[in-house]
């Protein structure tokens, strides 16, 4: 068994997919229209056939409550791996990405979260 996809609910797909690919990195892998939405995925370029990110859409009920209470307390949605936080971190400030924490070194890992712009705060860790 593997992890096939991951979600990240976004307020608006095509902002979303823009800061996916063009800040943080991601390659679209999908983008198939359904309806009002679409179905849209993201890969690391590192790994194009890995574990897809869906960019879901944030309308079912729950999930602005869930977000913004993941926001209020500071709670990332989701991590992800980075070779050198403290290189993405001035990578992505300099593009205008709001850090809501800069790189925090917790031991093993070194942190840093970011909000995405599409209602998320996002960690980027390095293992050491």
């Amino acid at each position: 068994m593997k992890i096939n996809l991951a979600s990240v609910f976004v307020d608006d797909q095509d902002k979303a997919l823009r800061f996916y690919t063009e800040v943080l990195g991601f390659v679209k892998k999908h983008e198939v229209p359904m309806g009002e939405h679409k179905w849209v995925t993201v890969v690391s370029p590192e790994e194009p056939n890995g574990t897809e990110l869906v960019l879901e859409p944030d309308v079912h009920p729950v999930v602005k409550p869930y977000q913004t209470g993941l926001v209020a307390d500071g709670i990332p949605h989701t991590s992800f791996a980075v070779e050198d936080v403290h290189a993405e971190f001035k990578r992505m400030r300099d593009l205008g990405v709001v850090f809501t924490q800069e790189p925090l070194d917790l031991g093993p890992v070194i942190t840093a979260i970011l909000d995405d712009t599409c209602g998320n705060l996002i960690q980027i860790a390095q293992y050491k």
